[in-house]
């Protein structure tokens, strides 16, 4: 028995409004076909496929293709609404509906939404508009996308895992920014500190008439201003945390409330609103009693500072009564005495803030080697990535070798990286496009991070060839720490290199004629995946001999395992490629609609009248 397509298809596209209103179309398990003439909606019927099924050019890539298809479906949609049944894979029939501006709603077979999402992998379709191909084979990045659609899941949940590395290093960044800031205005608060301490020196040094007796009063009595910093701001702690604490009572319900529409919760669904909004305030309620408590246990221990603080200011003034004593017997230490304390008052502020650098400096540490760890795992799932996308390469080879050839060279695409630096570079007096290429192609963008915060000029004359004015401005530039960071995780994308033979050597698509990259890139989609294929016009460029010879033959030996939909202009596909349904449309200028579908045989008029080879297509024709 023949093997046909595993579950994971669409079964049908139905519109509501617009241009194709009324229109339903149903697909076969293996090759499905939809011709036409020019103009009956083949295209718009392709587009709102994708459309629905939120399967649209890549948005990072492709965002003019993307957004050429958004405003098709918007022009011709309007208000109206577009359901595509689909079975999923877990063998389960849904039907996705969505109308242009909202989100794809999935319905189970009773038309009841369900919680499941696209995104979750229940189906998947792969989709090329027309000229796709072509743009495929002239630009890598959208090279980049069909290869992964052939490894769909996998590079789905590795992006997932990038981007949440991606989201926790900038997170990672933003905390040490302020405490770099910090750090370096202490550090230069800590300028004057050496000079403090050799003033002190000299007035305890020997030859200035002070003695041991005076040097202990002094250090004693720069102790208790310390002792007395040392309560103020354990005071000033435990009044902040009580404040802040103090300012979330009430907080839950009120912002709960304001959030919520009055007019929402009187519309239909305005009972389920009433009743989260009653449990948030009567959670607010028990929370608000736990702040309390809370604060008044915060009070409590602050008293009990308070108290401590009576106790040792007691005691300071004792103290100092001892000081005045000791330095009432010594005249010239008594005329030193105000400016000396003084000196020792700043020093205390300063060893204080060297106290605070320390502890600042020691979470920065730490944030670096978290970071550092970030790094390292980010470059191991971009590995993973990487591996994949090499894996696709070799089964691609294997099934479609000696004709055509695919390469990965990891992290070959340095145009990020390099626009990044160029953008970066903009408006200094450089020829920022040439100096960012200089820079990409010599350094990774770790290593120009590295040589940025050394503060060494060299390696950019070294390595990146550039002039000693070139690179002092570069490296004043660069010298940004959100720049620094964002460059950091900055991707340097694999670069793919697909070729076909041509007699004994292998060109680059990119150097190809146009009937040479369909020729090249059409028998890669056409390879055996779990996902739809839908390609409106595949035989664009190419012709009949090579579709028979090639694209028909693919197109057989594929839907057996692999549901396709092509939109077609040339008889071979449907007729040679024992099309297992064939849809017919027509449009009256205003309205598009089936005039016929079936198999082969009960549309070989429809086949013979309107695709391009015309009456010559009559003796291929099943009769």
């Amino acid at each position: 028995m023949e093997p046909r397509p595993a579950p994971h298809r669409i079964l049908s596209l139905s519109v509501i409004g617009g241009f194709l209103d009324g229109l339903e179309l149903s697909f076969g398990p293996g090759l499905n076909t939809i011709i036409g003439a020019r103009g009956t909606g083949k295209t718009t019927a392709i587009e709102f496929i994708g459309y629905a099924l939120d399967s649209l050019p890549c948005r990072e890539h492709a965002a003019d293709e993307r957004k050429r298809i958004e405003t098709l479906v918007k022009r011709n949609l309007g208000g109206g609404r577009i359901c595509v049944g689909i079975l999923g894979n877990d063998g389960a029939r849904y039907n996705v509906t969505r109308s242009f501006g909202d989100e794809p709603i999935v319905l189970d077979a009773n038309d009841q939404p369900v919680s499941l999402s696209l995104k979750s992998g229940i189906f998947r379709a792969d989709i090329y508009s027309q000229n796709a191909v072509e743009s495929i084979a002239d630009r890598p990045l959208f090279q980049l996308d069909l290869i992964d659609t052939f490894a769909g899941q996998p590079i789905a949940d590795v992006f997932a895992r990038e981007q949440q590395l991606i989201s926790t290093l900038k997170a990672n960044a933003h905390q040490i920014i302020p405490l770099e800031r910090e750090v370096a205005a202490i550090t230069d608060e800590l300028a004057s500190l050496s000079g403090v301490e050799t003033r002190l020196k000299a007035y305890s040094g020997a030859g200035n008439g002070a003695t041991a007796e005076i040097n202990e009063a002094h250090r004693l009595k720069s102790l208790r201003d310390r002792e007395t910093r040392s309560m103020r701001q354990l005071r000033e702690l435990v009044g902040q945390f009580r404040d802040s604490l103090r300012s979330q009572t009430g907080v839950l319900a009120t912002r709960s409330k304001n959030l919520v529409d009055p007019e929402v919760l009187k519309g239909p669904n305005g009972d389920i609103l009433q009743t989260v909004v009653k449990q948030l305030a009567a959670c607010s309620r028990d929370v608000d009693g736990l702040i309390n408590q809370a604060v008044q246990r915060i009070e409590k221990a602050g008293g009990a500072i308070g108290e401590q603080t009576d106790v040792i200011a007691q005691r300071h003034r004792e103290q100092e009564l001892a000081f005045r004593t000791t330095i009432e017997k010594h005249k010239q230490a008594q005329q030193q005495a105000a400016e000396r304390t003084e000196l020792e008052r700043r020093r205390n502020q300063l060893l204080a803030r060297q106290q605070q650098q320390v502890d600042l400096q020691k979470q920065v540490a730490d944030l670096y080697e978290r970071r550092k760890e970030l790094l390292e795992q980010l470059s191991l799932v971009r590995d993973e990535r990487f591996e994949a996308r090499n894996s696709v390469a070799e089964r691609i080879n294997q099934e479609l070798s000696p004709t055509i050839r695919v390469t990965i060279v990891q992290y070959g695409n340095a145009d990020a990286y390099r626009q990044m630096i160029e953008a970066r570079l903009k408006g200094v007096g450089l020829k920022q496009g040439i100096v960012a290429q200089k820079i990409a192609a010599s350094m990774h963008p770790t290593e120009l991070t590295a040589v940025i915060r050394s503060r060494d000029f060299n390696p950019f004359i070294d390595q990146s060839e550039l002039n000693a004015d070139q690179a002092a401005k570069v490296a004043t530039t660069l010298l940004d720490p959100e720049f620094l960071f964002t460059l950091e995780t900055v991707e340097l994308d694999d670069q793919p290199l697909i070729e076909l033979k041509d007699g004994e050597e292998y060109k680059d698509t990119s150097s190809l004629s146009t009937g040479q990259k369909c020729t090249t890139i059409l028998p890669i989609l056409l390879l055996e995946s779990d996902g739809t294929l839908i390609v409106d016009q595949p035989e664009d460029n190419l012709d009949n001999r090579f579709i028979f010879q090639t694209i028909v033959e693919s197109i057989r030996h594929v839907k057996k395992k692999r549901q396709l939909i092509l939109v077609t202009h040339n008889p071979n596909i449907p007729v040679l490629g024992e099309a297992d349904h064939v849809v017919v449309l027509e449009s009256d200028g205003a309205r598009a609609r089936v005039t016929k579908e079936g198999n082969v045989d009960s549309c070989k008029n429809e086949i013979v009248t309107l695709l391009e080879g015309g009456m010559s297509t009559r003796a291929r024709t099943k009769s």
